[in-house]
């Protein structure tokens, strides 16, 4: 019997040997809504900034979802997020600058661009594990921003201002086009990572997760299992960077590969719960709104302090994020 065949017929986690298929009816439907409901604001609301808004909240979505494959499923923790992200970014402007291309054709090309780094990040880094894992992925950030600097076609330490094609008549505007854009690839991470959490691919991440050595043992395929998780992560977080330059006519090194957006992919997962696809969602939702209030009352400087002290906090009051609080409270009741 293969290692994918074990997998395959090992038994399946509790949540998901209920009724299945019912759940996955419900999770389209809901996701389809979502869409949908998307689409109605942007013909009923006519502030533009709502939606400038709602694009960074919901990037956020897909950002700490594309974290949380290789981060808490497959238990690598990554400090390079923003270096796939920036490579979408890039990516995307590459192509609207030489091309012209619209973002339907940058999505794509992203998330190759993505998958192929983090392929080649997993074959380089992932014979390493714990700390020096981590301290490559910085590396790899810092070498995509040495990278982008000294490049002139893509604006180095000036950045690339460019004026994006215009948006379908029926979206209601650019800012407008992006955001359900956006909202789509925040729906598609959400969808991959469920998929990945309840087939065979989630069951041999837990064991990998649980013990790399011990998963050796029982035939499960840990280094692909590995290089699969980067290149899915990757992907995923190079596309969330494409519409950067539709969003905002500019693009520069000092943003895409900041410390900031780096904090905020590791901070939401840990926030809601990276052990489940809703805790993203849950974190990215919660720490995003709360960092667009403080910008709008307050200041976007206290945005890495605000993410620092509630980080902190959840770390020490809740390790296991805010789905693990709730269960380690339902399970204290019973």
């Amino acid at each position: 019997m293969t290692a994918k065949t074990s997998l395959m017929t090992a038994a399946p986690p509790p949540a998901a040997a209920r009724a299945p298929e019912a759940r996955t009816l419900v999770f389209c439907a809901c996701a389809l809504a979502v869409l949908a409901l998307g689409a109605v604001l942007t013909q009923t609301i006519a502030n533009p900034y709502v939606f400038f808004a709602a694009f960074i909240i919901v990037q956020q979505v897909a950002l700490a979802t594309g974290w949380n494959v290789l981060g808490g499923y497959a238990g690598y923790i990554n400090f390079g997020a923003t270096a796939f992200y920036g490579a979408g970014a890039y990516t995307g402007a590459f192509l609207l600058k030489a091309y012209g291309a619209s973002i339907f054709l940058c999505l794509p090309a992203a998330a190759l661009v993505g998958g192929g780094l983090g392929l080649l990040m997993g074959y380089m880094t992932l014979r390493v594990q714990g700390v020096y894992f981590a301290i490559a992925t910085i590396a790899l950030v810092v070498m995509m921003h040495t990278l982008v600097l000294n490049i002139d076609y893509l604006g180095g330490a000036s950045g690339l201002a460019l004026m994006p094609p215009e948006p379908p008549a029926w979206t209601g505007g650019q800012v407008q086009f992006v955001f359900l854009v956006m909202l789509g690839i925040a729906v598609l991470a959400v969808a991959c990572a469920r998929w990945i959490e309840i087939s065979w691919v989630g069951r041999g991440f837990r064991a990998l997760r649980a013990s790399e050595e011990a998963a050796e043992c029982a035939g499960v395929p840990t280094f692909r299992l590995k290089l699969s998780a980067c290149a899915i992560s990757g992907a995923i977080l190079a596309m969330t960077g494409a519409p950067l330059v539709f969003y905002a006519s500019f693009i520069e090194p000092e943003t895409v590969f900041g410390l900031a957006l780096a904090l905020n992919a590791i901070a939401m997962p840990l926030i809601g719960g990276k052990k489940s696809w809703p805790g993203p969602i849950i974190g990215a939702v919660l720490l995003g709104s709360v960092q667009q209030a403080a910008t709008i009352t307050i200041s976007s400087e206290l945005n890495i302090l605000l993410v620092g002290v509630v980080l902190i906090g959840f770390v020490a009051a809740a390790p296991d994020g805010i789905l693990g609080l709730v269960d380690t409270l339902r399970k204290g009741r019973q």
